[in-house]
């Protein structure tokens, strides 16, 4: 994936995240706060959990490779989005993360 890629898909994502703001202070009066959208993305990643298990047929439910991709999708959807909400370089942070885990491992 190139960088503009990249741009372009957190570009993309928060575009989205601000039409769910709006949804937010139709529904109730205001947007969401960084730690609802926190608590948002830990329930999503819990999904994502439940589905693996299922698609591992280690969990009593029916396996649906569109759910489980859309949960993974959506993971990194709230990530790009807290990122921004607390003013961080989400490509930075994973250039950072990428060099030092390329160092410790060897890769």
């Amino acid at each position: 994936m190139k960088n503009s890629d990249f741009d372009q898909i957190i570009a993309r994502a928060l575009k989205i995240r601000t039409k769910y703001h709006e949804l937010e202070h139709l529904n109730h009066g205001s947007e969401w706060s960084i730690e609802e959208d926190a608590l948002a993305y830990l329930s999503d990643a819990g999904l994502v959990g439940r589905n693996v298990m299922a698609q591992q047929e280690r969990w009593p439910k029916a396996y649906a490779h569109e759910e489980l991709e859309h949960k993974l999708a959506e993971n990194i959807w709230w990530l790009i989005v807290l990122a921004n909400r607390m003013d961080m370089d989400i490509k930075m942070a994973m250039e950072k993360f990428l060099s030092k885990t390329e160092d410790l491992v060897g890769a």
